[in-house]
């Protein structure tokens, strides 16, 4: 038997917990009345999540097995991984027009790292290897680049009076919002730097333990989790060095148009 299949059996049981899990989670977030800023609440966000992940997961692992044996393919998959991690981030920032600059820190983290891996032979252009590598660079800029919009552009919103007496004092626009909004996007690197300060000591991360289960050596499971863990560092702070230029340029913003201090 798979070290895999003992640790995580497909089977009636596992479904029957994933639902219960599932349902805990729900509950959980109606009980404690878990909302966001504009009292949308997540219990239902959080079923529709899991539900839609279990028919993606299934689409995803049977796609696979197809996309691996063409470069065309193969190339088209990332590129639909791409598309979707874009749109998540960007409307997840903001709700207007300038959602789409979201593009613009996902390629500018992930695309030089996966470049630099093909190049090397590090990785070899086979969606076996390519898939779960830029996946998960895809995913880190992602969250790098939610978390540092969204910190950015409210804390515009909430020092405002802060920005226009910048300007007032003679400063550009672009350096005005640059000085307020950096503190706060440059906190979208902690998860970050919290998982790779602390992998090993409290939690395995899934790099490590995918390989593990794989049949790797525990050395070269730990050289695949430190490659990855650095490399998301990269990618995130790329991604989120990006996303504070946008910001203090008014490209990436949530007013409906350029005016006020998001935007102008």
């Amino acid at each position: 038997m798979l070290a895999a299949d003992a640790l995580l059996p497909a089977n009636t049981t596992l479904g029957v917990v994933l639902a219960l899990l599932l349902a805990l989670a729900v509950t959980v977030a109606a009980v404690a009345r878990l909302a966001d800023v504009r009292e949308r609440g997540y219990a239902r966000a959080i079923a529709f999540a899991g539900l839609r992940a279990a028919v993606q997961l299934a689409v995803v692992s049977l796609l696979i097995g197809w996309v691996v044996r063409a470069v065309p393919a193969l190339l088209c998959f990332l590129l639909v991984m791409f598309a979707v991690a874009v749109r998540t981030a960007g409307r997840r920032v903001t709700d207007n027009r300038t959602w789409w600059w979201a593009a613009a820190p996902v390629a500018a983290g992930v695309l030089p790292v996966v470049a630099a891996l093909l190049l090397t032979g590090l990785v070899p252009l086979k969606g076996v290897a390519l898939i779960p590598v830029t996946g998960i660079l895809i995913g880190g800029a992602l969250t790098a680049t939610v978390l540092a919009g969204r910190r950015a552009l409210d804390e515009l919103r909430t020092r405002h009076g802060e920005v226009d007496a910048a300007l007032a004092l003679g400063l550009l626009p672009r350096d005005a919002r640059l000085e307020i909004a950096r503190p706060a996007a440059a906190d979208a690197l902690l998860p970050g730097l919290d998982q790779t300060r602390t992998v090993g000591l409290v939690t395995l991360p899934g790099a490590f333990v995918g390989m593990l289960l794989g049949g790797a050596s525990p050395v070269q499971a730990g050289v695949v989790q430190l490659f990855v863990l650095v490399a998301l560092m990269a990618v995130q702070a790329v991604a989120v060095a990006v996303v504070l230029e946008l910001v203090a340029r008014g490209l990436l913003h949530r007013s409906r148009t350029l005016g006020g201090a998001e935007g102008e």
